[in-house]
């Protein structure tokens, strides 16, 4: 989570200076650019051995059944695949909006340097400070409340992307509001996938008595790949609609609409999740 919180404002802080380089100059790409791939490509790598090397591991535990049986298994918990498609659902919006924020504070809100970097520290502090509160709501009111608090927040927060309709002489105040609010939606469903297929992993243990913690976690990518595809592909299509003009800036409208549209679809994730879905077990209860 760190990691994650991280990125995001070496994205607001460094890339937004590299987008300008870029566009003046395509042919060079910028050295900061070049040295922070480099960068971020190994550290994700001696981290990931670290942590396999330090983990703590379970007692050694014999099972009996083989892959396609264990893949049978899920296919059959209704339960587990209605979260994975529900995941998978809810990703189309979270991936538009790692995609197009950026670009959105950059176009319409139009901060400068400093700005970039008190909303930085904003979504730092933002993301961790709400990990705390989500994880003390679900240990209050259950997964399930939780989640629909966190996809509640996301649905009110998105629409305010339509005030780039409204010329106004500083937009700190508003940026930063809004990027408190994302904070918030993005920590607590970066949290939850692990929370949610760890918790059916354990309940299918409860009833067969084997552990299929990996095919649990494992399976759900290959539908969530096709979701983020197809939010990559409607966030391509939302940036080529045409220039609207606003006060001094031209833009694409698109960076006003994807707000409306990616809380639409938090609306939908809501029902879903009220209607079919479970993630609160009685033997959590009798822990």
């Amino acid at each position: 989570m760190v990691g994650y919180a991280v990125i995001t404002a070496f994205s607001m802080v460094i890339l937004t200076g590299v987008f300008d380089k870029i566009k003046t100059n395509p042919e060079n790409i910028p050295p900061e650019f070049l040295y922070s791939v480099i960068i971020f490509g190994i550290i994700p790598v001696v981290l990931y051995y670290l942590a396999s090397i330090l983990m703590a591991t379970e007692p050694h535990f014999k099972i009996e059944s083989n892959i396609i049986q264990n893949l049978k298994t899920i296919l059959k918990n209704k339960n587990f695949l209605l979260v994975a498609i529900m995941q998978g659902i809810s990703s189309i919006a979270t991936i538009t909006i790692t995609g197009i924020m950026l670009i959105y504070i950059v176009e319409v809100l139009q901060f400068n340097d400093m700005d970039y970097i008190i909303a930085a520290g904003i979504m730092i502090f933002g993301m961790l400070g709400f990990l705390y509160i989500w994880r003390r709501m679900i240990q209050k009111l259950g997964k399930k409340q939780s989640l629909l608090y966190i996809f509640l927040l996301g649905f009110l927060i998105l629409p305010l992307t339509l005030i780039g309709l409204i010329p106004m002489d500083s937009s700190l105040i508003f940026g930063i509001l809004f990027i408190l609010g994302l904070a918030g939606c993005l920590s607590g469903w970066a949290l939850f996938p692990a929370i949610m297929y760890a918790d059916i992993a354990e309940d299918d243990e409860v009833k067969t008595g084997e552990l299929k913690a990996g095919i649990y976690t494992g399976f759900p990518s290959i539908t969530l790949n096709l979701f983020q595809a197809l939010g990559l592909f409607i966030m391509g299509i939302i940036l080529e609609l045409p220039d609207i003009v606003v006060g001094p800036l031209t833009f694409s409208l698109g960076l006003i609409l994807w707000g409306p549209l990616c809380s639409l679809i938090f609306v939908i994730t809501y029902w879903y999740i009220r209607k079919f879905i479970q993630l609160d077990f009685v033997w959590e209860k009798n822990q």
